[in-house]
């Protein structure tokens, strides 16, 4: 270890004689381990639009990630510790970017790059784009720009590495993968006429059954599917029939995809049954 990485693990709290700076460090536990995570952060190989032009060139020798551990760059979920979500992210995207985040083995992080990762950009309330990443995924870091420069992405890479210094073995908040049993998966959404969060189908099934049940609700908290159509039978029956053709749409495109979730569920439930068997 140089006496570089001895100035980095010291405490200054407790003094040690100049004789012995260079040989001698005195820290705890929980700095080391965070010493060790923050000097070894493996990126995943994974880009969506323009700003993973700028993650690559950040990449490139101009910048010389190795400075910070950070150069080797994986192809594969379940050698990576952090995950770039640099570009546009698409309701058709999100399901892969949510099973590849629960392939990672904890401690895993999660940067969201340029603006369209962070709240949907200049795409913001399209009806494809999501508004932001962080509707399904916990990010730890934001780098606004539309795209970042590789210069605020190296900003952003540092930022997190302050963030894991500041973390504590003594504090399960701080390290959750550290707690009794094992974590649960982040739910993959449903990709139907709208993305789907599982875990919103409680409201969803409460709002169809106030639908079947004559009462209705406001066009605007219809999925944008839903909106469409009930936009096309607004326009021939006229805005009295608004309500009733928004119900209407409500009941049947949410009833469909509740009885599919549950569909999916059983049938991850017996393919875990088998597994358990075998």
């Amino acid at each position: 270890m140089s006496s570089l990485d001895l100035r980095q693990l010291h405490d200054t709290e407790f003094p040690i004689p100049d004789e012995m700076n260079g040989n001698v460090a005195i820290t705890s536990l929980s700095k080391i381990y965070n010493w060790s995570r923050r000097s070894s952060i493996w990126p995943m190989l994974f880009g969506l639009a323009c700003c993973a032009i700028e993650m690559i060139a950040t990449a490139a020798a101009r910048y010389d990630t190795s400075r910070f551990g950070m150069e080797v760059m994986r192809a594969s979920p379940r050698q990576s510790d952090l995950m770039i979500v640099s570009g546009t992210v698409t309701k058709k995207m999100v399901v892969p970017i949510v099973r590849l985040y629960n392939q990672m083995p904890e401690p895993k992080y999660v940067i969201a790059m340029g603006a369209c990762a962070s709240g949907g950009g200049p795409f913001k309330e399209g009806y494809n784009v999501v508004s932001g990443i962080d509707q399904y995924i916990p990010v730890d870091v934001y780098i606004p720009g539309c795209p970042p420069t590789p210069q605020a992405l190296l900003h952003g890479l540092i930022s997190l590495q302050k963030k894991i210094d500041g973390q504590s073995l003594a504090n399960m908040d701080d390290v959750p993968w550290y707690g009794v049993g094992p974590s649960d998966p982040v739910p993959v959404p449903i990709l139907g006429p709208d993305i789907i969060d599982p875990r919103q189908m409680e409201l969803i099934r409460q709002q169809a059954a106030a639908a079947a049940n004559g009462q209705a609700y406001g066009i605007r908290e219809l999925p944008a599917a839903a909106m469409d159509v009930a936009a096309k039978k607004v326009a021939k029956a006229g805005a009295a029939g608004a309500v009733a053709a928004a119900t209407a749409t409500a009941v049947v495109d949410e009833a469909t995809l509740a009885a599919r979730l549950e569909r999916r569920m059983e049938a991850l439930s017996r393919k875990r049954a088998l597994a358990s068997k075998n």
